[in-house]
């Protein structure tokens, strides 16, 4: 597969990846920081669900829009994207989610520091880094939340892949992103209890180094039990096992469709139907 310079760089799109941080986690912030007065569970579940929609309008037509290392990881897997794109848009994606934690961070600034009598707490009643990263709840291990992360994601990709997926049922134009968001949304609302359903890597580890820098220390990295590296690896053994489920049970069996619908090809994934293998 031959790919130009620019379609190298084009990852770079992808540090939209703040919006989701932007928008997620300030709508995070708005309950931690007033202590549940300002939104609620659902709110929360809407903001990144929605974010993840924009996020895809603002980079689609550019990058693809994956906006998640485990969805560029399951392209890549699939060889509908060349493997040199993965740490680009990787890297771009980490990038984004930590710009996108600083906005925050200097949006609520004042409020975070009043919030914990000034000072930094990851973990307690005044905690404030839960804003930025995912951290597990009291009853979770480390066995059951890598578990979590892993069936997250790769339910994620399923929808995402049928959604891209040329030959599968096509979403009418211009409401792709608006349909992936929605899966952000179902599992957030299904999935989200155990650990807030990071199912990105980009998303989580970029705004626990930017806390880490920021004052919180490395703390963020070794409480609970160093939890900070199960949101990292689990979505990419989930994007595996995503790949693998849809591929057997409903890609294996996509007959091709009619070429009435060749302009629908998804730009989410820049699918088309010559780079399928």
């Amino acid at each position: 597969m031959e790919f130009t310079e620019a379609e190298k760089l084009d990852g770079w799109v992808d540090t939209s990846t703040h919006s989701v941080e932007l928008f997620g986690c300030g709508s995070v912030a708005q309950i931690v920081l007033s202590r549940g007065t300002h939104g609620g569970f659902l709110t929360v579940n809407l903001a990144f669900g929605f974010a993840v929609m924009l996020g895809i309008l603002i980079s689609g037509q550019v990058s693809g829009g994956h906006l998640n290392p485990a969805v560029t990881f399951a392209m890549c897997f699939l060889a509908w994207e060349p493997w040199i794109k993965l740490p680009i848009y990787a890297l771009a994606q980490t990038l984004g989610a930590f710009l996108g934690a600083g906005i925050v961070f200097g949006l609520y600034y004042v409020a975070i520091w009043a919030f914990g009598n000034n000072q930094l707490y990851v973990t307690g009643q005044n905690a404030t880094a839960g804003i930025f990263a995912t951290y597990p709840s009291q009853h979770l291990n480390v066995v059951n939340g890598f578990f979590d992360q892993f069936i997250g994601t790769a339910s994620l990709i399923v929808c995402v892949l049928a959604i891209v997926d040329p030959y599968n049922n096509p979403v009418p134009m211009g409401l792709e992103a608006f349909t992936v968001g929605f899966v952000v949304l179902v599992i957030g609302t299904s999935m989200g209890f155990n650990s807030g359903y990071t199912v990105n890597p980009a998303r989580d580890f970029g705004p626990c180094l930017f806390t880490a820098i920021a004052g919180w220390s490395s703390e963020v990295f070794w409480t609970s039990k160093q939890w900070w590296w199960v949101p990292v690896v689990a979505p990419f053994l989930g994007a595996v096992a995503g790949v693998m489920v849809y591929q057997l049970m409903i890609g294996y069996h996509d007959e091709p469709s009619p070429p009435a619908f060749d302009q629908e090809t998804v730009k989410l994934a820049n699918v088309k139907h010559k780079e399928r293998v």
